[in-house]
Formats: C-alpha cells, sequence, structure tokens
C-alpha cells in the first residue's frame, strides 16, 4: 500500500514539472485518445476517418482529370449537354468529398464528432454512387453492333471500381455502398440484350468488384495492423516517458538529500568534534590521574570505556565527513611525486605493533627499482592503513597477513594486501563496498565498524584513476587489490647531450617526467 502512494505521488509531481516537448506531446495525444474512445465505438474509427479525407486531399487533381477524360470520349455518343451535365455533377460530387476531407483534416481531435462525420462522408459517397450509376446505365440506341461505347463503359466502371477502393477502404463494408450501385446498374442494364458481349462484360464487372473488395479489405486490415501497432508503441512510449520523468525527479530529489546531508555534516562537524576532544582529553586525565588517585576501581574501568568510546566515536565521524566530502567532490588530491613501497612501508610500521599484540605474521613484499607515482601520499596512507586496519580486524590470531608491492602488466603499480582471514562470501562483496554496509561476519565480529573504510578507499583509489578489487572465499581469506595505471607512473629521463657550439660535459638528468599515454 506504501509503494502504492509513493509511485502516485511521484506521478503528480511528474505532472506538475513536464516538459513541453515534441515527445511529451505526443504522448499526451496517445493518452487523451485512448481516454475519449466512446463505448462501443469502431475501434480507430478517427484515424480511419483521417486516412479516408487524407486519400481525397491528395487525390483532388486526379479525380476531376479522370472525370474529364471519360466526358470527353462519351462525348461522340451523349452528345455535349448530356457529358457535361454528368461532368459538372460527378466533379460537385468529388468536390464534396475533397472539401470535406480537408475540413476534418483541419479540425482538433477534441472538437470532431465522429458519428457526424462519418454520415456526411457516407453521404457524399452516396452522391458519387448515384453520378456513376447513371453513366452505367445509359444506352447507346445508335450503337448498333459497334460496342465501342459499351467497351468505354465498362472500362470506366472497373476504373471508378478500382480508384473508390483505393481512396474509401478505409470504411470497410460501407465501400460498397459506393461502387457497388453502378457495377450492379451497369451489369443489370446491359444483360437484358441478352447479348454475349454485355453478359461477359456485365458478370467481368461484378467479378472484379469482389476482387477490388477484397483488396481493399485486405489493405483495410493491414492499415488497422499498423494503427493496433502504432498505438501500442505510443502506450510503451508514454510509460517509458513516465518512467524516465519519475526516476530523473526521484535521482533530483536523491541528489538534494544528499547535498543537505553534506551540508549537515560539514556544520556538525564543529559541534562533534569539540565536545568529543574535551571527553577524550578529561578522560585521559583522570586516567592517568594527573589531579590524584580515583580510588575505586570501577570508576577507573568506566573511565577507559568513556575513553575507548569516545576514540571510536571520532573515527567514525572523521571516516563520514571524509566520504561526504568525496562524495560531494570537494575532496581535492595534494599531488605530489611520491614512492608507493615506502609509503606502504610506513603504513605497516604503524600497525605493527598491534599485530605483534594479536599474534600475526605481517609480511611485505616490494619489487626493487620501480619508480615514483604521482599521488596524493595522504590518501595513499589512508587507502594503506584502512586496508591493514580491516585485515587485521577480521585474521584470528596466529594468521598472516602478506602485502605486496609490483608492476601491473599493463605498466601500472598495484598495492595487494592479502590476509588469512575468514573471508567474505561472493554474494556479499557488493554489500561490504557501500556505505555503511557489513557482511555477515562483520556483524558477528566483536570488533565492528562504521562500515565505511572500504568505500572511502574505493573512492580514493577512483580519484586517482585506478581501480580496487576485492577478492574472497569463505575459509580461504580476503586479497585487496589498488591498482594505479601507467598514467601516473613517472618516469626518469635519460642522459642527453648539449649539441651547441661549446663543448659541455654531460650531466645526468634527474627530474621526472609524467608519461604521455595511458594505460
Amino acid at each position: 500500500m506504501q509503494t502504492k502512494k509513493t509511485s502516485s505521488t511521484d506521478k503528480n509531481i511528474v505532472d506538475k514539472t513536464k516538459r513541453k516537448s515534441a515527445s511529451s506531446r505526443l504522448v499526451a495525444d496517445a493518452r487523451q485518445s485512448a481516454k475519449n474512445r466512446p463505448a462501443g465505438e469502431i475501434a480507430y474509427e478517427y484515424e480511419r476517418l483521417c486516412a479516408y479525407a487524407l486519400n481525397h486531399v491528395n487525390a483532388r487533381l486526379a479525380l476531376p482529370v479522370f472525370v474529364l477524360i471519360v466526358t470527353l470520349v462519351m462525348v461522340r455518343w451523349t452528345g455535349w449537354m448530356l457529358a457535361g451535365w454528368w461532368a459538372a455533377s460527378t466533379i460537385l460530387a468529388y468536390g464534396l468529398n475533397i472539401t470535406m476531407g480537408s475540413r476534418f483534416l483541419g479540425m482538433k481531435r477534441e472538437d470532431v464528432d465522429i458519428l457526424r462525420w462519418r454520415r456526411n462522408f457516407l453521404m457524399a459517397q452516396g452522391a458519387l454512387a448515384l453520378c456513376w450509376s447513371l453513366f452505367a446505365v445509359y444506352l447507346c440506341d445508335t450503337c448498333g453492333t459497334d460496342y465501342t461505347f459499351l467497351i468505354i463503359q465498362f472500362s470506366a466502371v472497373l476504373v471508378f471500381q478500382a480508384v473508390t477502393m483505393i481512396l474509401a477502404f478505409p470504411f470497410g463494408a460501407s465501400v460498397l455502398l459506393t461502387s457497388a450501385p453502378a457495377t450492379i446498374a451497369f451489369a443489370l442494364a446491359h444483360s437484358m440484350s441478352y447479348d454475349i458481349a454485355s453478359l461477359v462484360m456485365g458478370g467481368i464487372a461484378v467479378t472484379s468488384q469482389g476482387f477490388f473488395y477484397l483488396v481493399a479489405d485486405r489493405f483495410r486490415l493491414s492499415t488497422m495492423s499498423e494503427l493496433a501497432h502504432r498505438h501500442e508503441r505510443e502506450d510503451l512510449i508514454a510509460e517509458l516517458e513516465t518512467a524516465k520523468s519519475i526516476s530523473e525527479e526521484a535521482r533530483r530529489r536523491a541528489e538534494e538529500a544528499n547535498m543537505a546531508k553534506s551540508r549537515f555534516l560539514a556544520t556538525m562537524s564543529h559541534e562533534l568534534r569539540t565536545p568529543l576532544n574535551a571527553i577524550l582529553g578529561f578522560s585521559e586525565v583522570m586516567q592517568t590521574e594527573v589531579l590524584g588517585p580515583v580510588g575505586n576501581d570501577t570508576y577507573k574501568g568506566y573511565i577507559d570505556d568513556i575513553h575507548s568510546s569516545g576514540n571510536h566515536l571520532l573515527n567514525v565521524i572523521n571516516e563520514i565527513l571524509d566520504l561526504s566530502r568525496i562524495e560531494a567532490g570537494r575532496q581535492e588530491l595534494q599531488e605530489e611525486a611520491i614512492r608507493l613501497s615506502h609509503v606502504v612501508d610506513d603504513a605497516i610500521h604503524m600497525v605493527d605493533l598491534k599485530a605483534k599484540n594479536k599474534n600475526i605474521t605481517l609480511t611485505s613484499d616490494f619489487e626493487s627499482d620501480m619508480p615514483q607515482i604521482w599521488a596524493d601520499e595522504k590518501a595513499i596512507r589512508q587507502i594503506t592503513l584502512n586496508l591493514l586496519s580491516n585485515a587485521l580486524k577480521f585474521t584470528p590470531p596466529g594468521g598472516r597477513i602478506a602485502v605486496r608491492v609490483g608492476w601491473t602488466s599493463t605498466g601500472g603499480q598495484y598495492l595487494s594486501i592479502r590476509d588469512s582471514g575468514p573471508g567474505i562470501p561472493a554474494e556479499e562483496i557488493p554489500i561490504v563496498l557501500s556505505s555503511f554496509g557489513q557482511g555477515s561476519i562483520a556483524i558477528k565480529s566483536a570488533e565492528q565498524g562504521s562500515g565505511l573504510g572500504l568505500p572511502i578507499v574505493q573512492a580514493l583509489v577512483h580519484m586517482h584513476d585506478g581501480r580496487f578489487d576485492l577478492k574472497s572465499k569463505l575459509r580461504e581469506g580476503t586479497e585487496a587489490i589498488a591498482t594505479f595505471p601507467r598514467s601516473r607512473i613517472l618516469e626518469v629521463m635519460e642522459r642527453t647531450e648539449n649539441t651547441g657550439t661549446a663543448p659541455r660535459p654531460r650531466q645526468p638528468i634527474t627530474s621526472l617526467q609524467r608519461p604521455t599515454t595511458t594505460a
């Protein structure tokens, strides 16, 4: 129930911030089309009427030309008066269809009365049917055995059938109301003479009418299928647009929340650290009994707990602030030329005593003659100390931690810290790399942390254009690898000679130069 409410809230927000783009208008039109379709209406009736109107508007020049050609041919047998009246009425009927179609296409969707417009189009088609039926039933009394006019009638009726089916096929079976009357009139009028040629032509006209109708029906079904696919596509676009808008809105709100969090932590850093430093300072004074003996062993235990808890809380606050500063993009690297092996060796000395107290063997293996890298010494030291602290935390007494620094296959340098602890299940690796994420083993451990050590390491390595990998198997230990690319390696330039006029002794150049190619 809560999920449904949240989704509704997101959609309301999206509606208020909707962009006035072409895709948004397309989505709005598709939704309006689906919303306004009345019950019982033939599917896609509006689109079919649009297709009918557009077909007649596009043929506005061809139709009158066809009528004029038929008129000029029939003048010899009907005379100018009869042919002229027929041409005028037929062109007027076609003009009515074209005018209505142009007006229909110029109207907005919401202003269209579909049933009324369909009725109007059918009435205009009825006028055409009447005109062509009059042409089909005309009998030439002076032709005798001359079948020329009959052939002209027959050909004109066939062309009329084909043109009507092409232009009016969106109407479906209703299209027969236009072409079928002329076909039936032609067949009946000429079958009464019982002439073989007339009977054959009448039969062909009726057969061709059925054939053209089947072709038109195929066109109609194909159009319906295309309309169905288009509406499905528009519905999908609408859903994708909505999902994208919701996602963008959620991302915007998440960024605002993250910025608010960072501002809060930056503001509260002083407020949190000041009382903690006071607690740590006073507890140390009480621990060392500078002002006199405490006199109670229970109080001494409480003082030790206060001091250790304060230290733990201060470390957590420092880690949160470090990660917040990195996520907000305010962490700046103070880069300089450093030797990775020297920084790692210093960090090992800092944790060596803790390793000995836990009876853990700490070994190091550094490749020799490794050049310096361009990096932030403080960040590299923090990376190393975080990884070593994690390894010491989860390695049992009597275990082993191996530290290695060496070359990568692409010319970069890497730092590897491998322990013999319980390991991490493969499915929990993404969890421990996320902020405040802790694996099942860390939760059960007595030395729980804040879950920010590895995310800070990963962020600092990425700021150095590097890569951080965590490889682990249950009961086989864990290996953390921080890799720095070749672009960070500083190479010693070779000795050069002065080629000027005055010879000078060659001097070795000891300056360092970053390579121009990346790994």
